[in-house]
């Protein structure tokens, strides 16, 4: 049966699709099927004949030498680089609930291990105009735990106690925290790491360095962050 879990940020830019790439490598590497889903991308480039250009799936899928398609990756690209709502509303083609969840059950159907990736923070609005659809709705739809990557510099502690405290609040378990952009010995970071696994209650499962390639945890403790739920998307 596959297994689901949703890599979250504090923010846009903390480093999301650094980490699924990662962690989607050290799946692969251990001998798994392992894949890769984001409901909604934003900021694209176009390609020569006008196409938009999935950038995080195209990153994800070098990074981590997977043979997925990535026509299964995304269903919405937008050009626009903003949250997947405005984006819609200047280019057309909102989000809808039933098109990702079509494309999550496709991806469940053929591989063992999924990462899906969130977009910007957790109260990222996915579509507003067509009906409201965030992030939150996102991750229950598709039955995931979450695993919550946060800059490893100052401003972290209340980041990420925020952001533990409002998916505490809404029922959305969080797995585990990866700190991104970590400098070893450094004093303030260390002492981030431990106040923020304080606050939370959630283990920093694995620090990431610059320009890392592998990231620091094992193949088995990664996986165990994929057994909490059963990985079917509700109806």
């Amino acid at each position: 049966m596959s297994k689901v879990l949703f890599v979250i940020g504090t923010g846009t830019d903390m480093g999301k699709t650094y980490v699924s790439g990662l962690m989607v490598k050290k799946l692969r590497e251990s001998g798994s099927s392992a894949a890769y889903y984001k409901a909604a991308m934003s900021g694209n480039e176009r390609s020569g004949d006008g196409s938009l250009i999935p950038g995080d799936a195209c990153f994800v899928k070098e990074a981590s030498g997977i043979s997925q398609p990535l026509e299964e990756m995304c269903p919405y690209i937008y050009e626009t680089a903003v949250s997947p709502h405005l984006a819609s509303r200047i280019e057309g083609n909102p989000v809808r609930m039933e098109v990702v969840l079509e494309g999550f059950r496709r991806v469940l159907s053929s591989y063992e291990y999924i990462t899906l990736e969130g977009s910007g923070g957790i109260l990222c609005p996915i579509c507003f105009d067509e009906g409201e659809l965030w992030l939150p709705d996102v991750i229950k739809a598709c039955g995931a735990g979450c695993l919550l990557v946060a800059d490893a510099g100052l401003g972290t502690i209340n980041s990420v106690g925020l952001t533990a405290f409002y998916m505490k609040e809404h029922g959305i378990p969080l797995k585990g925290i990866i700190f991104n952009h970590y400098q070893p010995g450094n004093v303030m970071q260390e002492d981030n790491l431990n106040m923020c696994e304080h606050l939370t209650g959630v283990k920093v499962v694995a620090c990431v360095q610059e320009g890392d390639t592998e990231l620091r945890i094992s193949a088995e403790d990664l996986k165990r962050l994929y057994d909490l739920t059963d990985g079917n998307p509700s109806e």
